[in-house]
Order: structure tokens, then C-alpha cells, then sequence
């Protein structure tokens, strides 16, 4: 652990420029989780994913803990804690803690007025937590003695031997606390949350397995959201998240449903529960995948548009003449007084950031460890390895502005890539998506022949440990950001004004793909017919 003391202040922007967010995410939600039990991956870990949706810049930062009370901290969530207070590198801590969340509101009036937000609990249980259910009561306690202010989040949280996903909510502005459920991922499966809350019915007498607040039922009941004598069995999602529309379903459950139908083809997942139909069955809180998960699985999973469904986003006259799969704000529309909603996937242009951890058991902390960053949209992206025990990250991965470009920025390079990308998709794409592969797996490659330098470094108390493993991090963070600085001026040079030009040849026009041209002869073909024909 570094012995660095930081105030409180710093610290707090820093957790809170962790992603350079500033939210103002769609009404349709905002982040996906996954969150896959060490038995459900292939070598053990348990990892979770973020992809941090909103109007923001995806910083990276490193905040060094401490080993002592810092006498001058005056605030007094941060001067209650006696204990030492642990290194973070993104979302993950010291002792391979990772935390994420998602958004879902639920009853306005359980909003607090005063207390603490949603990503201050997520700062303070990384902080002090070494384990997930150490994080959860810990949330709980801060929350019980100094309030919560934010709406219903799903929290998502991964140790180095289990898998935890949690549902809260406050108690409104008159009272102080939250109430809240956890349910412990088994081993060999996953779970996934999408700005909906997850948990409905359960068990309240496997504390192994369960844990609740003390009054998440009496709470209801006393607000009328429960009705005890119904016979009906106490659902969380129903007491605190009601009334959800069709189309926050849609834009939700089905991001849901795309990652389970690719972990698990074989259960055949139906899209009726997020298209409404009458009596679907919503999907499961956990599944286990057809076959276990490798880091890269996981990776890919956070890129989807809805590929080889019918809701593949790169199919239709929404995806324009290059097959392209996002759509911009705003999500919903009306024509003739009838309301319409684009499909809304994991992978949108609203991502500052996306990020998956690794936490394995077997490895000492600082190496086993690992962050996954990617910044910007994760599919046109491209992730790199920061291990928990580094110092600090390269300063191009922590000094983007949302306000003003720079070619000193990680994520500008990457959000101009992906920018160029967008409304000529097939014809860019393919370009940017070799780059990515062949980076990504050198550092996939590159991983166990790393760990094993680590691992002889740290068995013999080499100091040069923490060195070792912050200069290869931050070597792969600069290989990034140098490849899509130069894959900006590539793509801009190989597809300028519309044409394509290969190495060592002449601009060639390729012009729009024939399905587009037959679109545009049936709706306009008298204006561009030629001769009498």
C-alpha cells in the first residue's frame, strides 16, 4: 500500500473524474453490468464490467491509500474511519474489491435530500473494503448514519472469490437510511444489470447467500408499497421500482437478453419479456453460460449491437447506406401522435468508458488484480491491462477534457476514431477493427508471460515490484493511445471526401452498397433516372 496522504477533497474529485462523467444519462438508462462468478470463467476470475454511459470525458486515475488517520481530514464521513484507507486504480482497489453500478430511479419520492450519493459509497467502500460483503455493509452503515441522496442503483461487486449484485433505494427526504437486497452470484454462473432493478422475490433465510436490510419489508409495508396480508411474496423491484413503461423495459431487459442469448445460446432465450407480450417470463436473475467465460469473452460481450438478431442494429433504413448501428439522441419520438423508440444496446457513443476487472484468488493482490480500460466506446475501442498494484497511469489517460480537443487525450483519440466511424460503419469498421484485434491479443498474449516475471518478483520481495508492473501497465496504455492517434490520420487519409484509397494506389469511388441504391430508386427514382429508358 502507498503511505501517500491525500485530503479528502482531492481524493473525492478524483473517484468522482474516474470516468470524467458528468451525468446527464438518457431517459431510457444509462450502464450495463456483467458480473461472471469465478466458476462460470475460464481460469477462475471473478470479473465484472462497467460501460460508464453519459455526457462525460473516460479519465483514468490512480488514488494512493494511507496507512494512518490523517489528522487534518475535517469531513466527517472520512474522519469516522480509524482504519487504513486502500490504493484505487479506476473501480478497482488494493485487495481486488471492484465496483460498479447501474442506474434505475424508482419511487421519486424515495430520492433523498441530503446524504450521500451513489458514487461517494462506491469511493468510501473502496477505500475501506477488502472484500464485497465487507462493501455492502459498509455501504449499509454509511447510509443508516449519514443518509443517501441518490434514486435506485444496482451496485455490482466482485472479489477475489465472489460475485455480488445489490439493489437500493432511499428512504425519501424525511428519513434518513436505505433500504436494500444482495443476492451472491453462485459460482458457475453470471448476472447482468441494466438500469432496471434486478432483484424481485427472496429468500430471507440464507444469510450465505442473501443479505437485506433490516427493514426492506416493514418499510414497504409502512408506505403502502407492500401489501403483508395479500398472501402475495415480498418483491423488491415491485415495492420500490413500479409502473415501469414499455419502452424503459424494452431499452433495458434487452440488453439483458442479448448478453444471456450470447453466454448461452443453447437455453434460447425468448425476446418476448422486453417486447411486452402478455404473460412473458422475465428472465432469470442468474444463468449459467453454455460454456465458461475467458476474459475476452467478456470483452466482446461488451461490444453489442443486437449482431445476427432480429434487432441487429446494422440492418435497416435506420442504420443509413453503411450499415451503421448507432442512433443519436433523443432515444424516443413521436410522428403522427404515435410514439417510437430506437433499440438501445450495450455499445453506444455515450460511453466515456468501458471497463472489465479481473480479481483471481490464486495470484498476490497486486497482481491478480487487473483493469481493463477502454475509453470511450468499447467497440470501437480498445482495452488495456492496469494492474492494481501500480502508482499511476500515463497522464494522456487522465487529462480529457469534454469541452476542448487534444491530441495529448487517450480518450479524444479514441472518441475521433470511433466519430469517424459512425456514419460510414462497413466501409471504416473493418479498419479500425483489425487494429483492435492485433493490440488486444498481444496483451491477452502477453498476460501470463508478465505475471510470471510478477510473481517470481514478488515471492523473492523484489521492491522494484510495483516498478515492474506500473511500467508495463502504463506501456500498454501508450501502445493505445499512439495506434489511435495514428488510426485517426489512417482512416482519415484512406477514406477522404468519400473515396478509398489503398496503399500505393490512386482514390478509387465505391459509392453507396446496392440495397441503398434500390431504396433510393423506389422512393426517388424519377428524379435520378436517366434518359427515356
Amino acid at each position: 500500500m502507498s503511505i501517500h496522504l491525500f485530503r479528502f477533497t482531492i481524493s473525492y474529485l478524483f473517484i468522482l473524474s474516474l470516468a470524467g462523467i458528468f451525468l446527464a444519462l438518457d431517459t431510457a438508462g444509462g450502464c450495463t453490468n456483467i458480473l461472471v462468478a469465478r466458476g462460470a470463467s475460464a481460469d477462475g476470475s471473478v470479473m465484472v464490467t462497467y460501460s460508464v454511459d453519459g455526457v462525460g470525458v473516460g479519465n483514468l486515475h490512480v488514488i494512493a491509500g494511507r496507512e494512518e488517520v490523517d489528522p487534518e481530514v475535517k469531513d466527517a464521513v472520512e474522519a469516522d474511519w480509524k482504519g487504513p484507507t486502500f490504493r484505487v486504480v479506476g473501480y478497482l482497489n488494493e485487495h481486488q474489491l471492484a465496483i460498479a453500478e447501474t442506474t434505475w430511479d424508482g419511487r421519486p419520492e424515495l430520492k433523498g435530500k441530503d446524504g450521500l450519493s451513489y458514487s461517494r459509497l462506491m469511493f468510501l467502500a473502496l477505500r475501506r473494503c477488502k472484500t464485497a460483503r465487507a462493501a455492502i455493509a459498509e455501504i449499509d452503515r454509511l447510509t443508516r448514519t449519514y443518509g443517501y441522496s441518490s434514486s435506485g442503483e444496482t451496485f455490482c461487486l466482485a472479489d477475489k472469490n465472489e460475485a455480488w449484485i445489490m439493489d437500493i433505494i432511499g428512504k425519501g427526504p424525511d428519513e434518513k437510511g436505505a433500504v436494500w437486497v444482495a443476492a451472491r452470484v453462485p459460482d458457475d454462473c453470471i448476472t447482468v444489470s441494466a438500469n432496471m432493478g434486478r432483484i424481485t422475490t427472496f429468500p430471507m433465510d440464507d444469510p450465505d447467500n442473501w443479505m437485506f436490510s433490516k427493514d426492506v419489508v416493514d418499510f414497504a409495508v409502512r408506505k403502502g408499497f407492500h401489501d403483508a396480508k395479500s398472501g402475495k411474496p415480498f418483491s423488491f423491484r415491485d415495492a420500490y421500482h413500479p409502473g415501469i413503461s414499455a419502452y424503459y423495459v424494452r431499452a433495458c431487459a434487452s440488453r439483458v437478453w442479448s448478453v444471456y442469448r450470447r453466454a448461452a445460446p443453447g437455453k434460447n432465450f425468448s425476446d418476448d419479456f422486453f417486447r411486452g407480450v402478455d404473460g412473458a417470463v422475465e428472465y432469470p436473475l442468474f444463468i449459467k453460460p453454455d460454456k465458461k467465460l475467458s476474459l475476452h469473452d467478456v470483452m466482446q460481450l461488451m461490444r453489442d449491437h443486437f449482431e445476427g438478431t432480429a434487432y441487429d442494429m446494422t440492418k435497416g433504413i435506420d442504420a443509413g447506406p453503411f450499415a451503421s448501428p448507432y442512433r443519436y439522441r433523443d432515444l424516443t419520438w413521436e410522428v403522427d401522435k404515435k410514439q417510437f423508440g430506437w433499440q438501445r444496446p450495450i455499445s453506444t457513443q455515450q460511453a466515456a468508458c468501458v471497463w472489465v476487472t479481473q480479481s483471481r484468488s490464486w495470484l498476490p493482490d497486486h497482481i491478480g488484480g487487473v483493469f481493463w480500460f477502454a475509453p470511450d466506446d468499447a467497440y470501437t475501442s480498445c482495452f488495456a491491462p492496469f494492474y492494481c498494484g501500480i502508482s499511476s497511469v500515463p497522464e494522456s489517460y487522465r487529462n480529457g477534457r469534454l469541452d476542448r480537443f487534444s491530441w495529448e487525450s487517450a480518450w479524444w483519440a479514441c472518441s475521433l476514431v470511433a466519430n469517424y466511424a459512425y456514419d460510414r460503419w462497413s466501409r471504416v469498421f473493418p479498419d479500425i477493427q483489425a487494429v483492435q484485434r492485433s493490440t488486444e491479443e498481444k496483451f491477452l498474449r502477453m498476460q501470463p508471460v508478465v505475471e510470471e516475471t510478477a510473481l517470481r518478483m514478488a515471492r523473492s520481495g523484489n521492491a522494484a515490484l510495483e516498478d515492474y508492473l506500473t511500467d508495463y501497465s502504463n506501456s500498454c496504455a501508450n501502445q493505445v493511445f499512439q495506434k489511435w492517434k495514428e488510426l485517426a490520420g489512417q482512416l482519415l487519409v484512406k477514406h477522404n471526401d468519400g473515396w478509398l484509397k489503398d496503399p500505393g494506389q490512386m482514390p478509387r469511388g465505391i459509392g453507396y452498397p446496392e440495397p441503398w441504391r434500390r431504396r433510393v430508386v423506389k422512393e426517388r427514382g424519377e428524379d435520378y433516372r436517366i434518359g427515356g429508358q
